[in-house]
């Protein structure tokens, strides 16, 4: 039976950090997955519009990724999703995968970064091998994207943990909450002097470049800075961390350790 493994992110139209990010990640899992051909798809129809437009480049959403396998005759499907939370976007990808069910005799999906408890306790430890030393009166802030789904409650939960573990970090989100402002107050409170940007997102993109780090009034960094506070940015996007594409890999062998376990049954 022909395998194949489809590896889903939002996309970025940023070459450089696609490469860092994205294929970094799919080539980990394609390295754990051996037996499978490897197949990209994108949830974001503007970046694929986008990069269809500028560079004469063509990447499938998830449905159609999957009709063109189902097409050429793989029968074992393999998804991993690269999303970092359970928000809108990775329920676009399962209500497509459900949706294109009988196309295939197994089609199996793993999990977005941040599922299980487990999956923040681990985010930890790859997160802290990232971070550059700090002294005491320094901070590392990391930017989530936010959403307006439920799930927004992901990134108070890992800030949470980080202030219950006395871990030098904060969390904060462009579209939701925390917002920066309370982070910035947190920032005051504990007499930071010195803080380290750091995207919380698979890929250094949009909103890495223009609302975290950029000159722009706006900016986090320039937020920041104006509260009195040193400011230095890292655009480095999680799937450039070894650890974070490894929690990804594990998601997709629990996800077929899960399927085979029920097909047992």
């Amino acid at each position: 039976m022909k395998k194949a493994l489809l590896v889903i992110s939002f996309g970025t139209s940023y070459e450089s950090t696609r490469q860092k990010n994205i294929e970094a990640c799919e080539q980990q899992l394609a390295a754990s997955n051996g037996d499978r051909d490897l197949f990209r798809a994108f949830t974001s129809e503007m970046i694929i519009r986008k990069l269809r437009q500028r560079d004469d480049l063509s990447i499938d959403n998830p449905q159609q990724a999957l009709h063109r396998l189902a097409a050429a005759g793989y029968q074992d499907v393999a998804i991993q999703s690269l999303h970092i939370i359970n928000g809108d976007e990775y329920e676009k990808v399962a209500n497509q995968v459900r949706a294109c069910g009988q196309l295939f005799q197994r089609l199996v999906l793993g999990k977005p970064l941040l599922t299980g408890y487990d999956d923040y306790q681990q985010l930890l430890l790859a997160l802290r091998g990232q971070m550059p030393p700090l002294a005491a009166d320094e901070r590392v802030v990391f930017m989530g994207h936010g959403a307006s789904h439920h799930s927004f409650s992901a990134y108070a939960c890992l800030d949470h943990l980080m202030t219950a573990q006395n871990f030098p970090a904060l969390v904060g989100a462009v579209e939701s909450y925390p917002e920066v402002d309370g982070v910035i107050a947190r920032l005051q409170q504990q007499r930071v002097r010195k803080v380290h940007l750091m995207p919380l997102m698979l890929v250094a993109g949009d909103h890495a470049i223009n609302d975290m780090a950029s000159d722009e009034p706006d900016s986090w960094h320039s937020q920041i800075t104006a509260a009195g506070i040193e400011t230095q940015s890292w655009l480095q996007g999680l799937g450039e961390n070894p650890l974070i594409r490894q929690m990804f890999a594990d998601h997709l062998a629990a996800a077929l350790c899960q399927s085979e376990l029920e097909a047992v049954e």
